[in-house]
């Protein structure tokens, strides 16, 4: 199984999104898939600028000559998609929401009807693709990633990927205070490894250490 990795943190390796991707990588490339990472801010990608040349004038070709000329391909020949973002202001950041635009050579400038909604055709024949998302927010609610889940399933049904799992961890902002005061977080990251390993068992899942009740109530008393 081949395996497209994008993180758009600008944190990179050092962010709390990568705390949950690189585990959940681990357990993938454990099981036998094969995965290519990139980090949007070693990547060159302009935004779209809706001229709409990819739909008419060159079918399928974006005309902006920037690194998305790398990821056509590697998009178009992966079974699996894994997609990281922190949220930001209820979705995914900036460079991500480029990236997503920046899809539109893929599709067709016709419109279909699928599951009762009207949508526009995929441009050659559909691969069954899957689709990953991993975020983690500052906020302590859950319910701060249902704007961002919304959106990934709709941008999924657009392009006719399956949306098979979301990995969410709240309050992801603790969790490098959390290591620090040795809180028993590691379940966190084993949960995502083996999440990686079983990525095709469909779902959310969000990443909560099991005694996570005392861990905060540490970090809130290490405050005080």
């Amino acid at each position: 199984m081949k395996v497209l990795a994008i993180n758009s943190s600008p944190r990179m390796d050092k962010g709390n999104t990568a705390r949950i991707l690189n585990p959940f990588l681990e357990g993938m490339k454990e099981a036998g898939a094969e995965v290519d990472p990139f980090y949007t801010r070693k990547l060159n990608i302009k935004p779209c600028t809706g001229e709409f040349n990819c739909w008419f004038k060159t079918p399928g070709e974006c005309y902006i000559d920037d690194d998305m000329k790398l990821l056509y391909p590697k998009i178009g020949e992966s079974d699996l998609l894994v997609f990281a973002s922190p949220l930001y202001v209820d979705g995914v950041n900036g460079p991500m929401k480029n990236l997503f635009d920046r899809t539109l050579p893929g599709i067709q400038p016709f419109v279909e009807l699928r599951d009762g909604r009207s949508r526009h055709p995929v441009r050659g024949t559909p691969k069954n693709q899957k689709m990953v998302l991993i975020s983690n927010c500052g906020f302590w609610e859950i319910e701060n990633f249902d704007p961002l889940i919304v959106h990934m399933e709709a941008f999924c049904k657009n392009v006719s990927f399956e949306f098979v799992r979301a990995l969410m961890r709240p309050y992801g902002e603790a969790i490098q205070s959390m290591l620090e005061m040795g809180a028993p977080i590691g379940d966190i990251f084993e949960a995502a490894k083996d999440s990686g390993a079983n990525v095709f068992a469909t779902g959310s899942y969000i990443l909560k250490s099991k005694d996570v009740r005392n861990a905060l109530k540490e970090l809130q008393d290490a405050a005080a």
